[in-house]
This record gives C-alpha cells, structure tokens and sequence, in this order.
C-alpha cells in the first residue's frame, strides 16, 4: 500500500503543473523572507501570500490522489482562487509600502505560466468517474444536481423499486 503511494507521489511530482507550482512556493518564499515579521499589515500580507502558493502544489496533489472528478474539480477550484488571491497581492503590497513589489511582478508571470498549464490538467479529467454533486458546482458536463444516479443506492432503496411496483398495478 505505501509502494502504490510513494509511486503516485512521485508521479505527480513530475506533472508540469506540480513543477510550476513548486517553482511559484520558492519564489514567494524568497519575497516572503523580505517581509518582516513586525505584526504589521505587511506582515499579514506576507502569510497569506505563503498559504495560497502552498495551496497550489497541496490541492494538485489531492486531486491526483483522487480520480473522481467532481473531487478534482473540487481541488481546482480551490487552486484557482489560490492562484488568484496570489496574483493580487501585489496590489496589497503596493499599498502598504513594501519596497521590492516589483520582484512581485516574476510571481505574477509565473502563475500566467502555471494558468496556462492548469487549463490542459483540467481538461483532462476523467468525466466519466464521477458522483453526481448535488450542489451543482463540480459535474461533468451535461450531468446535473438532480440527475438520477442509477449506482446510488444500489441494494440499499428497496423502497423505490416497490413504488414503481405499486403504480403499475394501478
């Protein structure tokens, strides 16, 4: 079992994706590592910049981990906030003076670059391994929030089988 998990994380460690991303944490940590930690609003700034490029390679990797897709549509989802929210630091930094927000403006070409590598990850979930997400949001296309599901509840609604039953005698 822990064979099977050291292979699948060594194989999303070589996604392009997950590259990109990790490439992304180490640049924020060193414009991170500019800011002090005073208890300022800079400072702030500065942890929710480390928590969103974090979020980046965590959320690739749990979307690889699970091949449903609703859940790795779940997982992008937040990665594309992340990945958001860590463009527009910049202007936050801007703001309240720090004084190397132009070393910010290489963050924000390589989440470009990684934005163009998430757009083919995407694309290639599998949209036929999927739960039909009943708040709507993470469905393959052309499925919706009440979709009969004819898997859920297989062996376990009896009930629904007898009401059909009952109409027909009718």
């Amino acid at each position: 079992m822990f064979e099977d998990e050291e292979n699948e994380h060594q194989k999303t460690e070589t996604l392009p994706i997950y590259k990109k991303g990790r490439e992304i944490i180490d640049l924020v940590r060193q414009i991170a590592d500019l800011i002090p930690d005073d208890g300022s609003q800079l400072a702030s700034i500065k942890h929710d910049m480390l928590q969103d490029a974090y979020m980046l390679c965590a959320k690739i990797a749990n979307a690889e981990g699970g091949d449903m897709y609703d859940l790795r549509m779940e997982n992008a989802a937040i990665i594309r906030k992340s990945a958001h929210s860590l463009m527009i630091q910049y202007h936050s930094l801007e703001m309240f003076g720090f004084e190397h927000v132009e070393y910010f403006l290489m963050v924000r070409k390589q989440i470009e670059e990684f934005r163009l590598l998430f757009i083919p990850w995407v694309a290639s979930f599998d949209k036929q391994n999927y739960r039909i997400d009943r708040w709507g949001l993470f469905n393959p296309p052309g499925i919706g929030p009440f979709d009969v599901d004819i898997d859920e509840g297989l062996g376990r609604n009896i009930d629904f089988f007898d009401e059909e039953d009952e109409e027909d005698e009718d």
